[in-house]
């Protein structure tokens, strides 16, 4: 729709081309190509290794150096503080962990929840759960659907099971799957006493959140942690109203994401207003819908005249 519109405006003749071919054979074609100007990839850390390595391997094949930019997921963070509006941190992880079924490279994963406010956020968090509508897309109070495909379903089961047999996790709401109809996978919360179980450190891309709860005097710690636990860093949350812990947390948290939100989603920045990319596994953080992103893909020059006529090859501090 995109491509007809363009085209329609004006747009020359193979600018853009609409190319759907099978992953790797369209990444053999165009990592051998000696006409590769630069790659902009979102998907897999694998894949992008790969087509990275791949123009490394041919470098000299190229007439130019071949652009990088990837962006490739994220294991993201909501920090709950003793000070937090309890009722907005339950409705923001609600959206940030669930919309789209968890299908987002910013969707909310991990969550970390003060000894103090855990059992009201917990009773509060699954009676909401209750209410979100789970069904067909074309119907417009759905808050959520299916997933993408078989694949998907398979592999967001296989964290259901993880959950079930882990003595360290424990299921709160949700947890099953239905492939009869469609590939539907239930919003699903877990707590976890173990904050570097893998169901913490990997990027599902499901509609599963798992929290872990911490004694309030172990903030900074917690801080710390969240960092450490995973390689990903494209976005994290901060849910407090202690606005010296909001300034700390803005500066101590500022490499476990590349986009932080404080008393918001981890999730929704809009291109244009909030540029958006991360860092580390998760990408090479060049801020798609930052004024500067366009000038990755030109090759710009530098032009002067000179109005100035030279009657010598000597400078005047040569002159006697």
């Amino acid at each position: 729709m995109v491509y007809k519109i363009l085209t329609e405006a004006g747009m020359p003749s193979g600018v853009v081309n609409f190319v759907p071919a099978d992953g790797p054979v369209l990444g053999n074609v165009i990592t051998q190509s000696s006409e590769l100007g630069g790659i902009n990839f979102t998907g897999s850390v694998p894949t992008f290794r790969w087509l990275w390595k791949e123009v490394g391997n041919n470098l000299e094949k190229y007439r130019c150096y071949p652009r990088l930019v990837g962006e490739c997921g994220g294991k993201n963070y909501h920090l709950v503080h003793p000070s937090a509006d309890l009722e907005h941190a339950v409705h923001s992880t609600i959206r940030g962990a669930f919309e789209y079924s968890g299908q987002k490279c910013s969707a909310t994963s991990r969550l970390y929840v003060p000894g103090s406010l855990w059992p009201k956020f917990r009773d509060s968090f699954v009676e909401a759960m209750k209410s979100l509508k789970f069904g067909s897309p074309l119907e417009f109070d759905t808050f959520t659907s299916s997933v993408i495909d078989a694949k998907a379903i398979k592999r967001i089961g296989s964290y259901f099971e993880h959950a079930k047999v882990t003595g360290e996790l424990k299921i709160l709401a949700g947890g099953n799957i239905n492939d009869s109809t469609g590939y539907y996978a239930e919003p699903t919360f877990i707590k976890t006493s173990n904050p570097l179980d893998r169901i913490m450190k990997e990027e599902i891309f499901g509609p599963v959140l798992t929290a872990y709860v911490y004694r309030d005097e172990d903030i900074y710690d917690v801080m710390e942690l969240l960092q450490k636990t995973t390689d990903y860093a494209l976005t994290g949350a901060v849910f407090a109203e202690d606005k010296d812990f909001l300034t700390r947390a803005a500066q101590e948290l500022k490499y476990s994401c590349g986009n932080f939100y404080i008393n918001d989603k981890s999730t929704g920045a809009v291109v244009g207003q909030q540029p958006f990319g991360g860092s580390r596994l998760s990408g090479t953080n060049d801020k798609a819908g930052a004024p500067h992103y366009i000038s990755r893909w030109g090759s710009y020059q530098s032009v002067k005249e000179s109005f100035t006529k030279l009657n010598t090859w000597k400078y005047p501090y040569m002159e006697n």
